[in-house]
């Protein structure tokens, strides 16, 4: 049977994000957007009432949550700020690749102690050169002795300069492609790590994103996670748990445009009515609650497939380049419906605007998205339910 209610459980995570939305983001969004400072406290007190590390295993301390657990306390923390959401829940992100593939010692090592201990983490994949294209990458790891030597240079990682360890992506094998890549669990306090400055970005501006360079870094060969060569796999399969989370990123930022629009369009009058009433107007919110609620379903599904065994690499990137390209659209008709004020920044829909454009590029672009769903269609597989 098909069951779109949630546990009580499940509501009790939704409440308590949207009451942390409420209460410790969104009076403080105006503030971290226009300064640009890391909301550090913010995500202190998020780890103090258990919304970050969701996914760390019981075994190991944590609330050992599913994907969609995530999705439904997510949507609440981007509706409250887009920037300090992706701050608060890049550690997902870098534990991703790490919990599919890491071993009892990685395990105790690094993650047990995050169940106990506000730790963050970041996941250094992406380069210069090499964005969407992972198998682009050209940071090394060369294995002498019991270590592994890494060089090379990341570009726009997440919560990098307060990392407490990098999810690194190198070759350990340059001659054999994907197949000759490797992850690692990297220590923040290495010697020859070099942090980049904080980058300016259009939107997110709280979120901490900068380049981060490795010189003849030292990594033990027991911070290998998987096996050597396993690292692409192992990076993509991440990919089918974090870019349904992505996804519903967008919808929250959607629906805080909505909220705003609904209350604007009731309160503004022109030529003697609320512009509410005008079907121009009215349609353009009509539209928004449609994909909004579209892109909630997407999510969960690709969540729920996730999360039942099966492989949701079509439904993710579905989720993922619809959400992301509702958002922009959702966003854009909020300035729209603001008119002139919508253009200012005293009016909060600009900046939902500007976030709303970062979901059509990280995670794998709306254009990368489109190629994986083509391959999966031409490949005659994706369109069926799991169990047809």
């Amino acid at each position: 049977m098909i069951d779109f209610s949630i546990t009580d459980e499940q509501k009790a995570l939704r409440d308590l994000a949207r009451d942390f939305a409420k209460n410790e983001m969104i009076p403080k969004a105006e503030h971290h957007d226009h300064t640009g400072e890391y909301p550090k406290e913010i995500l202190k007190k998020a780890f103090d009432v258990g919304l970050m590390n969701m996914h760390i295993p019981v075994e190991y301390g944590g609330a050992g949550l599913g994907v969609l657990d995530e999705l439904i306390a997510s949507e609440e923390l981007f509706y409250g700020c887009s920037g300090m959401a992706t701050a608060i829940l890049a550690n997902n992100l870098a534990l991703a690749p790490v919990l599919l593939g890491a071993d009892d010692y990685v395990m105790k090592k690094f993650i047990q102690p995050m169940s106990e201990t506000f730790t963050l983490a970041a996941y250094a994949v992406t380069e210069p050169g090499a964005g969407s294209d992972v198998a682009g990458i050209r940071t090394t790891a060369k294995r002498v002795g019991d270590e592994y030597i890494v060089n090379g240079s990341k570009m726009w990682i997440t919560n990098a300069g307060h990392a407490d360890w990098f999810f690194v992506l190198a070759k350990t094998d340059p001659n054999a492609g994907h197949k000759g890549m490797t992850g690692f669990i990297v220590d923040a306090k290495t010697p020859g790590i070099i942090v980049g400055k904080k980058e300016k970005n259009m939107g997110q501006r709280c979120s901490d994103t900068r380049g981060v360079t490795f010189e003849d870094v030292k990594v033990p060969k027991e911070n290998m996670i998987g096996k050597e060569g396993e690292g692409f796999k192992i990076a993509m399969g991440a990919f089918d748990k974090t870019r349904p989370a992505v996804a519903i990123g967008a919808v929250g930022v959607a629906r805080a445009a909505l909220d705003h629009s609904i209350r604007y369009a009731n309160t503004r009058n022109a030529f003697g009515k609320p512009i509410s009433v005008n079907q121009g107007v009215s349609f353009m919110i009509a539209e928004m609650a449609r994909d909004i609620e579209a892109g909630r379903l997407l999510c969960w599904q690709s969540a729920w497939l996730i999360d039942n065994g099966f492989r949701n690499t079509y439904q993710a990137s579905i989720a993922k380049v619809f959400c992301a390209d509702m958002a922009m659209r959702v966003t854009t008709d909020a300035v729209q419906i603001f008119g002139g004020y919508g253009f200012n920044e005293e009016y909060p829909v600009e900046k939902l605007m500007r976030d709303a454009k970062i979901f059509q590029i990280y995670e794998g672009t709306s254009q990368i998205q489109r190629v994986i769903i083509s391959k999966f269609l031409n490949d005659g597989v994706g369109i069926e339910t799991p169990n047809a």
